[in-house]
């Protein structure tokens, strides 16, 4: 029993403990009680885990060290923050760490958790949490955080009268679920009992700005009221202050790369232009494992923004103030700006300024306005209705440019300092016009070999290889969907992994759109790829799709899922990651003779346990 536990029990002040409560001399506990005088109760408690620590450290024999005792300390929780990231891509974990470096620069003790390593019962021995949680698919929890989501609305889950806690949100506002795991946490936590110290804050794709004001408001606030007692509940103490394995590089310090590589894989017939791209990382220590994505700020057309200006009537001089910085208009659209992809924020206030019929309709029906902004560029929203606006107005109503993230379709154990993508460009034609995606037309025709380009690697620890290299893995990745399974395979190649592979891979016709052929056939002659099924939609009658070669091969599927066999998804999240997904709990209600509450349950069980693990867009 801990001394705080004693003092309480007692009913007694630290001054008035009596001599019968603990095995010391008269000496000893007179110097014990006057250096308890000025103790509030939370520095008592940390008081009392540091003595426990003591003891349990001379009793282990002497191997135990002093910081070994101090580091037992550091894991209590009075008296300190903890972080919890739910994260699917690595934005929230990014978002979290830059958290956890400014507390710690404050003073604060912080602990960083990802949300799959987090006990939900610790919650109640927490004092402060803040909590960043990104939202996969269609408001669903990040996979690394679906079971402490699934805990917190249990019967499990304690009271915590005596947390305070402030959660970031972080999201696309383009969705009809917009921060839905954010609030789904706040909603959870604050029906336990807890306290919010700061509102919750819901972020759209161009965070920086608000999470950094947010995060210096949270953490002043946790400061003072950590340092509410003394500065020892705020003590730093001397055990894993630094974060192992971060990069120079990052979102916020891109690495200058070159591109060594943009070769079209597609046949000449084909209706896709898909890219083989290679970028050269020598010099930039840069890392990556499979599973992992490039992160690639890019340039926009030149040429799509004067047409832009022309809409809205400025001749591209003119100037705007961006971050402190004056800029030509048509410089911020180039270079600070997103200006391909509308939005519903920007359809909406170019409604009210533009007074367009059609448009303040869309805006009445949150459906249509978000099926109108999902498939419509900028440039054709401004062309709804003629419009002049200023430089300022015009800026008003774009979202900053954020990089997009592409899926490492290379092993480094194979490419050394390069790094593959696999990238599809985006296009469509618009009447007379062509439309082209921002990122992939800069990447596939805007930038020239031996061009530079910036970018940095995005960790996602929720689409990685089992430990094991003999586990059989399945991985089903259709279109580009490809790029992290060639990742995979030359991983598990280039380690002489003994498990099986299993690849199901679909696109359009076999003759145009089989992605790195030559590649999948050396697989299958050498062994390291077992089986690979595809199915291409176009090349007969009746259209048939990855999920229908599941089906088809059901009892083998069900055979390697019994031998503990990984499940990988990869690509389109609206209507392939789906259809999947109900394919493989299809495969387990028929082979598993299960009802379906019991296929879909064992399904979850399997993400869970990270054996069914999706990348998908």
């Amino acid at each position: 029993m801990s001394l705080n536990k004693n003092v309480s029990s007692q009913g007694n002040t630290p001054q008035e403990l009596p001599s019968i409560a603990a095995p010391l001399n008269d000496m000893q506990l007179s110097a014990l009680q006057q250096s308890m005088t000025d103790l509030s109760p939370q520095q008592l408690a940390w008081v009392s885990g540091y003595f426990w620590g003591l003891s349990q450290t001379q009793t282990a024999a002497a191997s135990g060290s002093v910081s070994q005792t101090v580091a037992a300390v550091a894991a209590k929780p009075a008296g300190k923050l903890s972080i919890i990231y739910a994260s699917q891509t690595g934005n929230a974990k990014g978002v979290a760490e830059a958290l956890e470096q400014e507390a710690r620069a404050l003073g604060i003790t912080a602990e960083l958790f990802d949300a799959s390593d987090y006990k939900g019962k610790n919650l109640a021995k927490e004092t402060h949490v803040i909590i960043v949680a990104s939202t996969n698919g269609e408001g669903e929890a990040p996979d690394n955080a679906i079971e402490l989501h699934e805990f917190l609305q249990s019967k499990k889950a304690p009271k915590l009268v005596n947390l305070q806690y402030g959660v970031i949100g972080l999201g696309d506002s383009s969705y009809e679920f917009f921060c839905q795991t954010g609030k789904d946490f706040d909603a959870f936590l604050a029906k336990l009992g807890a306290t919010p110290f700061i509102d919750r804050i819901d972020c759209d794709v161009d965070y920086d700005a608000s999470v950094s004001e947010w995060r210096s408001k949270a953490l002043d606030t946790v400061k003072q009221a950590l340092a509410s007692g003394s500065e020892a509940d705020i003590v730093q103490l001397p055990v894993g202050q630094a974060v192992a394995g971060h990069s120079l590089y990052n979102k916020q310090n891109p690495y200058t790369a070159t591109l060594l590589t943009s070769q079209k894989i597609t046949g000449r017939d084909s209706g896709k232009d898909v890219r083989h791209i290679e970028i050269d990382l020598e010099g930039s220590g840069l890392s990556y494992q499979p599973g992992d994505a490039l992160g690639v700020w890019f340039e926009n057309s030149s040429q799509l923004a004067n047409a832009i200006l022309a809409k809205v009537g400025l001749s591209g001089v003119e100037s705007v103030e961006v971050d402190g910085e004056s800029l030509s208009i048509h410089s911020a659209l180039v270079n600070k700006f997103e200006i391909t992809s509308a939005n519903p924020q920007l359809v909406t206030k170019f409604a009210e300024l533009s007074a367009s019929k059609k448009l303040l309709k869309l805006v009445e029906d949150k459906d249509k306005l978000r099926e109108y902004a999902s498939n419509t560029q900028v440039v054709d929203v401004l062309a709804e209705k003629k419009t002049k606006l200023s430089a300022d107005e015009l800026v008003s109503l774009l979202r900053r440019l954020t990089p997009r993230l592409y899926s490492i379709a290379s092993s480094q154990t194979e490419v050394d300092d390069e790094v593959h993508l696999t990238v599809g460009l985006v296009e469509y034609d618009q009447g007379d016009e062509k439309r082209f995606g921002g990122a992939s037309s800069y990447l596939s025709h805007r930038l020239e070999e031996g061009g530079e380009v910036k970018v940095f690697v995005e960790n996602n620890n929720n689409f990685k290889l089992p430990q094991d290299d003999n586990t059989p893995v399945i991985m089903i990745g259709p279109g580009t969907g490809i790029a992290p399974f060639r990742s995979f395979i030359q991983e598990r190649d280039n380690r002489d992994a003994q498990g099986k592979n299993w690849l199901f891979f679909g696109d359009r016709t076999f003759t145009q759109d089989f992605l790195y052929q030559v590649e999948w056939q050396k697989y299958l002659k050498s062994g390291v790829l077992n089986r690979l099924d595809v199915a291409f939609s176009r090349d007969q009658g009746e259209k048939v799709y990855v999920q229908h070669r599941i089906l088809e091969n059901a009892q083998q599927v069900w055979q390697w899922i019994q031998q503990g066999a990984y499940i990988y998804v990869c690509g389109d999240a609206t209507r392939m990651a789906k259809d999947v997904h109900e394919a493989l709990v299809h495969v387990v209600e028929q082979q598993g003779q299960l009802s379906r509450d019991d296929a879909e349950e064992f399904i979850n069980e399997l993400r869970k346990a990270k054996r069914y693990q999706r990348d998908v867009y």
